[in-house]
């Protein structure tokens, strides 16, 4: 988890102030949003997560706008079937069909009406629908959370049961659904918190039919005083060191992936204090101890500083590792 991340969290408005002057010799007012040009950016972090036979939960985090974004635009395939408030970052997308795969993208737009470049593309299958099923499923079991800094926290829970399958789980802050994630898992990251504040969270298993379980007894966190250090979602142990092959030179990372209730897929690597790629693992991603290796170049004695975050299950970067110094050799 967004999320509350994005998903999850109180988001802060940010108000444009429109300055109008009165021009000398006529009435026209300048200034305003009708001579905005500028469009929104592509909003980014874009998830996509099946809640039941006939519904997706889409999130991403909020564009940046030169003005303020106004709204958000949802696309499934090219055909548009969700507009929601610029102060929104999540929506639930119903009317799908069981068993069907779908493509899902999200644009900003502003005041003067500019439409940002689509979001990147992301598929879900819907899970197979389940004939005349009205029983919803338990109730989530021992829900824990445990504050991971200043602006995350981590909660978990036991699996509920259904007589025919949990399609997903959705997460409650207060009242207001932040998160969803699949049936199969029973933690996740909550991001997007602001520090020193008490939180209060439930959680409710769905089933393919739209069977809602009880909520879950409450959990309540404080998260941490002060500024974000990132260290509650950084990964951990993380090592560099590098070897030669083949007239070449290589840095090696180790590293053990954060906690997020998920696998974490993708990593952005930063070199000498620049982004310089992103790693994704295809397939199954590593939970326990993850490695990579990258060519760095052919000439010996050369110093290098790397460093490595996770991307995080609603879409934002996770803290970053400790920096580490190689030399090749």
């Amino acid at each position: 988890m967004r999320r509350t991340p994005h998903l999850s969290t109180p988001l802060t408005l940010l108000t444009a102030t429109a300055a109008t002057a009165l021009a000398l010799g006529g009435c026209a007012w300048g200034g305003g949003a009708a001579e905005d040009t500028s469009p929104p950016a592509a909003p980014r972090g874009l998830t996509v997560q099946a809640g039941s036979a006939t519904t997706a939960h889409v999130m991403w985090n909020q564009a940046t706008d030169n003005t303020e974004v106004t709204g958000y635009e949802v696309y499934r395939g090219g055909k548009k079937v969700k507009e929601v408030a610029g102060r929104e970052s999540m929506v639930d997308v119903v009317g799908l069909r069981p068993s069907t795969t779908y493509t899902f993208t999200v644009r900003a737009r502003d005041a003067a009406g500019n439409v940002s470049e689509d979001s990147r593309k992301l598929t879900v299958t819907t899970p197979a629908a389940a004939a005349a099923d009205r029983e919803p499923p338990s109730r989530p079991g021992r829900l824990t959370g445990e504050a991971e800094g200043s602006r995350a926290a981590m909660l978990s829970w036991e699996k509920a049961s259904d007589d025919k399958a949990v399609a997903s789980y959705e997460i409650y802050q207060g009242g207001s659904k932040i998160h969803s994630v699949g049936g199969s898992q029973t933690a996740t990251l909550v991001t997007g918190l602001r520090p020193g504040t008490r939180y209060t969270f439930t959680v409710k298993a769905r089933d393919a039919a739209d069977n809602f379980s009880p909520a879950s007894r409450a959990v309540r966190l404080t998260t941490a005083q002060g500024k974000e250090s990132g260290r509650g979602t950084a990964p951990t142990g993380f090592r560099a060191d590098t070897h030669r092959a083949d007239g070449a030179h290589y840095i090696d990372l180790t590293w053990t992936p954060p906690r997020t209730g998920g696998a974490v897929a993708e990593y952005q690597i930063e070199l000498d204090g620049r982004t310089a790629t992103s790693l994704v693992f295809g397939g199954t991603a590593p939970r326990d101890k993850a490695e990579h290796s990258f060519y760095i170049g052919k000439k010996a004695g050369e110093r290098h500083t790397v460093r490595i975050r996770p991307k995080l299950g609603d879409g934002t970067w996770g803290g970053y590792s400790p920096e580490r110094t190689v030399t090749t050799r």
